[in-house]
């Protein structure tokens, strides 16, 4: 059996890279691997068909690295992020008094 020797690319000040995924999708790769093997192990223990619960699994399995791809092109080392911080900034503030703003200009002088 030949040992295989995969290339985990790094330039300085640059994050991981391996096999086309960025940073942290390297790592949400891995967890959906973990949650499937638990999952088949589930549906194993209740006695489902083993041809079943492998095929659930692998369909699960090709959707998930498909997802993890397409999300590691799309928004790359810190896109991810910024989208999900970009959703919970508010769309306008309302403010049914002045209160606060006449209060802080009072303290001030």
């Amino acid at each position: 059996m030949a040992n295989s020797v995969y290339q985990i690319n790094k330039g300085i000040n640059q994050s991981i890279e391996f096999k086309g995924l960025k940073a942290q999708y390297i790592w949400y790769l891995g967890g959906g691997v973990v949650a499937l093997l638990i999952v088949f192990a589930v549906m194993y223990i209740i006695g489902l068909p083993t041809y079943l619960c492998i095929g659930i699994i692998l369909s699960a399995g090709a959707f998930l690295v498909m997802k993890i791809y397409a999300m590691s092109n799309t928004y790359g080392e810190y896109g991810l992020m910024k989208a999900l911080a970009r959703k919970q900034v508010p769309k306008l503030i309302k403010s049914r008094s002045r209160n606060f703003f006449i209060g802080t200009k009072e303290k001030q002088s």
